[in-house]
């Protein structure tokens, strides 16, 4: 094993701290793991990790000859890159993230044409709701829906999509259709809570100037999209989601759109990579064609 392909494990085990997480995300034997770091480290003379039975953590050495093949395997990978046309050539994987919705609906299917294209690109699609963490984890690029926290982290703007409320028919056939924020006292809502332990906001809707809430019960809260989504299918209650997970559905007649005059307001659709000089070809394309995918659910296409 040469030395950039071992700075590369090396870099992997430090990021998620653990030589069978590298080794799992990398697709090799455990034992190449530790053979390429325990080789790195006798050739630099120096302990590059501190190895215990819970976790691994970077030495003061360790952490210096991180951040500086950080950056020499940033350059290797433009040189390789440099004398190609940007869209073609392009080989390696690629490590992505997004919600579940965005994913089944509108790059799955998209999905075989892109990848005919290059063929020699191996893809990494992650789809669970939380929000990884990009660099320890070692995504590429991420898309996210909603709001963005402060962070180091490039963000590319793709827009923003409106937030239906769901019904299906079932449920109005039984509660009836609301028309106004004073009907949904008669109604049941399904909330969507991530910890599963949060409390209840109840129905969300914008004024045109600010988030407002208006109080409801909730007779199921879960912390998956799929659920959510199936809970409002099964009549269960009203749900509140970006459009581009629900178009399918409501297309098919399985759930139909009420009270649209009271929704929530749209929410931002972002991509975020790592702050990099050059970002790889490959990470730069697919970024580029996920935006063109979006575009025509985020007005980004007029």
């Amino acid at each position: 094993m040469n030395e950039i392909q071992a700075m590369g494990i090396f870099l992997r085990v430090a990021e998620l701290s653990s030589f069978t997480q590298a080794a799992r995300h990398m697709g090799l034997p455990n034992g190449s793991v530790s053979t390429a770091v325990q080789e790195l480290e006798s050739m630099l003379g120096t302990r590059l990790l501190h190895r215990t039975t819970r976790r691994v953590q970077l030495t003061p050495d360790g952490q210096q000859f991180y951040e500086r093949s950080k950056n020499v395997l940033m350059d290797v990978d433009e040189l390789r890159t440099m004398f190609r046309n940007k869209a073609e050539g392009l080989e390696g994987r690629l490590r992505v993230d997004m919600p579940a919705g965005m994913a089944r609906n509108v790059v799955v299917p998209q999905l075989p044409e892109f990848l005919q294209k290059h063929p020699l690109l191996q893809i990494d699609l992650g789809s669970a709701d939380r929000h990884v963490d990009l660099v320890k984890e070692g995504f590429d690029c991420v898309l996210r829906i909603g709001r963005l926290q402060e962070s180091s982290l490039v963000a590319r703007s793709l827009g923003s999509v409106r937030v239906v409320n769901c019904a299906s028919p079932a449920y109005v056939e039984r509660y009836g259709c609301p028309k106004t924020l004073e009907d949904l006292a008669d109604h049941w809502l399904i909330e969507y809570d991530p910890m599963l332990g949060a409390k209840p906001l109840g129905w969300e809707w914008f004024d045109g100037k600010r988030r407002r809430y208006w109080p409801m019960p909730a007779a199921l809260t879960v912390n998956n999209t799929e659920t959510y989504e199936a809970g409002c299918v099964a009549g269960l209650g009203l749900i509140q989601a970006p459009v581009m997970g629900m178009r399918h559905l409501l297309e098919q007649g399985e759930l139909i759109e009420v009270l649209p005059a009271y929704a929530p307001e749209p929410m931002p659709v972002s991509i975020l990579y790592q702050n990099r000089r050059q970002v790889p070809a490959r990470v730069q394309v697919f970024m580029d064609w996920l935006a063109e995918r979006v575009a025509p659910y985020t007005g980004m296409d007029s």
